[in-house]
């Protein structure tokens, strides 16, 4: 079995990278294609001594920097890419490259972080950052590429999504059915403690970007005094936070590793207040053992199990803003002993490295085997 992996664009070692990383250990021998690859060397681990192999998009001015500028010509890209030689690909998207061309002898499985946001559910949000000019440009490239990502859907032949948020999105706009494959979440690293360790603070750890809603989370502890909360995490919204932050709540700004496991390890709660496609971060909270309260929306309704559920791992709070995240952190303080860090951390096994790994090689051979076995008559 001949098989390649593409992906949109190596640049940060973040979870689509890690999906990536996975799916080159199952597939060692595989071809790995990208739009660019711009990868820190510190980063590189993940490509397993493989060199990507990148568009014309590589070689354009300030591309380093400027990469989602090009976003009207990657499309082109993509489709520049020759897969004859493959029988399998698996493209791991979250833009164009689920749009690679293959034949009929191929099995196309692409693995979808989210269909292209600021195209389609997203575009509101994104046009209402550009100036008017800005905004009449980009409203007919968006439609363009509107059409392209749905034409394109029809040379998939297998959808995976990462939650059943995504799965639904993808029903939505490309009247595909996707079958859920969690993405792989390093539990292990998370789960080394004793919730003998418990302390009373309440935690979160995000970029500090606008759609994460950590304003929400620091404005709600800014009104409950008695309660504290830390906040781990570096970006543009942090000038923001430093005003609404009162004494009780201590943003520690960007931490290492070793930091920000201890104090997930060691919080009363992890609090979640995004709408995201899925949400690692929620996972390796219950990896650590500590229960979860999260807006009910997105990835977190997959990964989080509420108290209508057997062993809850948390609660949702249903609206984005400050009032919900106050309940609910009432709510949690009463009915906290129904959490318990075994249902936790049983609850998180289902998003581990090995779940991925079984699931994906599963999906991927069983495709490979229904296409060629030579003992089915093909009509």
């Amino acid at each position: 079995m001949r098989v390649a992996i593409v992906h949109e664009w190596l640049v940060t070692y973040a979870g689509s990278e890690k999906v990536v990383e996975q799916l080159l250990n199952i597939y060692p021998d595989a071809d790995l294609f990208c739009v660019i690859d711009f990868l820190e060397e510190k980063d590189r681990h993940m490509l397993k001594g493989k060199k990507p192999i990148t568009t014309f998009i590589q070689q354009l001015p300030f591309a380093k920097k400027m990469y989602k500028t090009y976003l009207p010509f990657m499309p082109l890209a993509v489709e520049q890419f020759d897969l004859s030689g493959y029988d399998v690909i698996i493209s791991s998207s979250h833009a164009v490259a689920k749009g690679i061309i293959t034949g009929p002898d191929q099995i196309h499985i692409s693995y979808v972080h989210t269909p292209i946001r600021y195209a389609w559910d997203l575009q509101h949000q994104y046009l209402s950052e550009l100036g008017k000019l800005k905004q009449l440009v980009s409203k007919l490239l968006l439609h363009q590429i509107r059409m392209w990502d749905v034409r394109t859907a029809n040379g998939v032949d297998v959808f995976l999504a990462n939650s059943s948020y995504i799965a639904r999105r993808i029903h939505k706009i490309y009247r595909r059915q996707a079958q859920v494959v969690y993405p792989p979440v390093e539990v292990k690293a998370f789960g080394n403690h004793s919730n003998q360790d418990r302390k009373e603070y309440y935690f979160t750890a995000s970029r500090l970007v606008p759609y994460k809603r950590i304003d929400l989370v620091v404005e709600a502890f800014a009104k409950m005094p008695d309660k504290e909360l830390i906040v781990i995490g570096d970006g543009p919204e942090m000038k923001t936070l430093k005003q609404l932050a009162t004494p009780n709540v201590k943003l520690l700004g960007y931490q290492p590793n070793a930091v920000l496991l201890k104090h997930m390890q060691q919080a009363k709660a992890f609090i979640f207040a995004g709408e995201e496609d899925f949400g690692i971060s929620m996972v390796e909270a219950q990896a650590a053992g500590t229960p979860v309260i999260a807006y009910g929306k997105g990835g977190a309704q997959d990964i989080v199990k509420g108290l209508g559920e057997n062993n809850p791992t948390g609660l949702f709070f249903e609206k984005q803003d400050a009032e919900s995240v106050i309940d609910a952190v009432r709510q949690f303080e009463l009915l906290s002993w129904m959490m318990t860090d075994a249902n936790c951390r049983q609850n998180a096994q289902q998003f581990s490295v090995e779940a991925f790994l079984y699931h994906i090689s599963s999906i991927v051979s069983g495709s490979f085997n229904e296409r060629f076995n030579p003992m089915k008559v093909q009509a």
